[in-house]
């Protein structure tokens, strides 16, 4: 991949704007711009943070981009890659196809920003991609079917580290990769492609905030007591859920803190996320039947030895483990679009009409 092509890749978050500019060398520039808080819905932060990523080119120095990428959020089910933003998908985005959350402003201000220099914008690896196979969208009942919405672009940057450690290309490997943050996503990954994966908001293990899968008859009940109503409820399962249900913080170092002065239920409570986890990470290695090139954790949690070790322990049947902790958002977005810049795979077409400035 030749440095001869400089992307800009934009990041929003719940509480910052991540902006960075890229060679195929890494990054010439970085910074995170907070954002404003302003009343109203997401796209209401949409001309705070677009004047913060223009303001970060011009002090960045203005010199010749080659796209512009941006992180994809809530738009319609999509296949992994690098795909060319359309007006179909900014409309998307603007109604939250699959709801309303901060990233569906990726794709807004990456073309606004690629529109004043004529060039190309894409997003890479959507929470919204779905790869799922038939068997995998089934529920045990018809109204509700499984649907994919997942870390994709952490758990397809692992993956690709991972691959390299063992010296075998991403699309001839296979991994159970579990994305560890305050959501957790575990998918299997096979030759890049996320054959299933728990919906982090509703289910699989508990995490530092969501509550993860909860018997159903108990939570039919919790529903209709008429003690909580449903915006009571939606927090409580995915920001008010796991750790910090449990223990009243949604810090791991705190929790930490707290087994080693001693805390039983701290330790208890920390191995329990650690033990469904496993759990989740061996329902999934069943999905390709075994047959895996190994274990990969990454996010925040896999900071954590003592955590990480618990996990280990319980999966090191399926083979070797990785860990890459943190997040590589930023990297991932920007090799996704210098791929694409360099020849090395196409860019896709996202549904529904042709790409901007066609």
């Amino acid at each position: 991949m030749s440095n001869k092509f400089r992307v800009f890749v934009i990041n929003p978050g719940s509480t910052s704007t991540k902006l960075g500019i890229y060679t195929s060398g890494g990054p010439e520039a970085e910074g995170n711009v907070p954002a404003q808080r302003v009343p109203g819905g997401i796209l209401n932060q949409l001309p705070g943070r677009l004047e913060a990523a223009l303001a970060f080119l011009q002090e960045k120095g203005d010199r010749p981009l080659d796209a512009v990428v941006g992180r994809g959020g809530l738009i319609r089910p999509v296949p992994s890659g690098t795909i060319r933003i359309n007006e179909a998908m900014l409309d998307d985005a603007r109604r939250g196809f699959q709801g309303e959350h901060v990233s569906n402003l990726g794709c807004l201000i990456a073309e606004a920003v690629a529109g004043r220099y004529g060039i190309p914008a894409f997003i890479v690896d959507p929470v919204a991609v779905d790869e799922f196979s038939p068997l995998a969208r089934y529920s045990g009942l018809p109204e509700i079917p499984r649907t994919s919405l997942v870390h994709a672009l952490n758990l397809h940057a692992a993956g690709r580290k991972a691959s390299e450690r063992i010296g075998k290309p991403m699309k001839e490997s296979r991994w159970v990769i579990a994305h560890l943050g305050g959501g957790i996503s575990i998918a299997p990954v096979d030759g890049g492609r996320i054959l299933d994966v728990n919906n982090a908001n509703s289910g699989g293990p508990f995490g530092p905030t969501r509550a993860g899968t909860l018997p159903t008859q108990a939570l039919m009940k919790l529903c209709f007591s008429g003690r909580y109503t449903a915006d009571d409820l939606k927090r409580m399962t995915t920001k008010e859920g796991g750790l910090m249900a449990h223990l009243g913080t949604d810090d791991a170092r705190e929790v930490e803190r707290r087994i080693a002065a001693g805390d039983p239920k701290a330790r208890e409570v920390y191995e329990a996320m650690a033990y469904q986890v496993a759990k989740e990470i061996g329902a999934m290695a069943t999905t390709m039947d075994g047959a895996i090139d190994g274990v990969v954790l990454t996010g925040g949690l896999a900071y954590s030895d003592l955590f990480c070790g618990w996990v280990a322990k319980r999966v090191r049947f399926l083979g070797p483990l990785f860990r890459f902790p943190g997040e590589f958002e930023m990297e991932a977005l920007a090799t996704g679009a210098l791929r694409v810049l360099g020849g090395e795979e196409a860019a896709l077409t996202y549904p529904g009409g042709t790409p901007c400035g066609s």
